[in-house]
């Protein structure tokens, strides 16, 4: 059964820094691409970063230069660190896993990231 729960979501200003957390549990996370989408109210799901077994990754357009997507294979987590946040980057922010390039098989709950001053 795989699972993912992410952590780190919640109100920040304009310019500032927040760092996601996913954890993860079932089995093969290390072989597994994981990838962090986004859904903004109103919006669709769009990608922001996915990262594959070797650490390559890949960026949304709108959070290239700004965020960074990592991974942990010991501790079965995933990070995204978001830097000069901006209020276009509000959205629930979601986990994934699943085979390179996008990532999408399995999906977590969720969580919210509001950038507002």
């Amino acid at each position: 059964q795989v699972q993912l729960v992410e952590s780190g979501g919640g109100l920040v200003q304009p310019g500032g820094s927040l760092r996601l957390s996913c954890a993860a549990s079932g089995s093969a996370f290390s072989s597994s691409a994981m990838g962090w989408y986004r859904q903004a109210s109103g919006k669709q799901r769009e990608l922001v970063a996915v990262i594959n077994v070797p650490g390559f990754t890949n960026y949304g357009d709108s959070v290239k230069g700004r965020f960074t997507i990592s991974r942990d294979n010991g501790k079965r987590t995933v990070y995204l660190q978001m830097n000069s946040l901006k209020p276009e980057d509000t959205a629930v922010y979601y986990c994934t896993r699943g085979r390179w390039p996008n990532a999408n098989y399995y999906w977590g709950q969720g969580t919210q990231v509001t950038v507002a001053s």
